[in-house]
């Protein structure tokens, strides 16, 4: 009886235990880290905040285009763009991921706090649309579309 008691504990307790995470989130600091959409997404912007123009580049397909409310830009004045940014740090949330096949799409807001060309940035969080694809060299950033002013 009183194994029967110590095995409905264990179980019971395993049971609770499963939802809960014992440690913190593993920080996505290099693109090494990024294990999903998230983890690409969060290492995109700690390369445009570290401004790392070199490694973002080689995580940035030849085709890219990005979509924003002035227009379409192809990679190369998408890039010119980034660059004029001073971001000191960034907050991402109401992050979705959705895996297909070779490709993932990761929607979420961001709050970018810093200038663009030397005026502050608007707090106002911007909704975001980033596709990624598995690609030969590892994973190349396809598209992008934002939606919200970043000035």
């Amino acid at each position: 009886m009183r194994n029967c008691i110590v095995i409905f504990v264990l179980v019971c307790a395993t049971i609770l235990l499963q939802g809960c995470t014992m440690w913190r989130e593993h920080a996505v600091n290099k693109w090494a880290d990024a294990t999903g959409g998230e983890g690409l997404e969060r290492s995109f912007w700690n390369e445009v905040k570290a401004k790392n123009w070199n490694e973002l580049e080689r995580h940035i397909a030849g085709n890219y285009i990005l979509i924003t409310s002035e227009g379409r830009l192809d990679r190369a004045p998408a890039l010119e763009r980034l660059k004029e940014l001073q971001i000191q740090d960034f907050s991402m949330g109401e992050i979705e991921t959705e895996l297909h096949r070779d490709t993932i799409v990761v929607t979420y807001s961001i709050t970018l706090r810093g200038t663009h060309v030397g005026q502050p940035l608007s707090q106002t969080p911007i909704r975001r649309m980033a596709v990624w694809q598995q690609q030969k060299s590892g994973w190349m950033k396809i598209a992008d579309s934002a939606v919200g002013s970043q000035k």
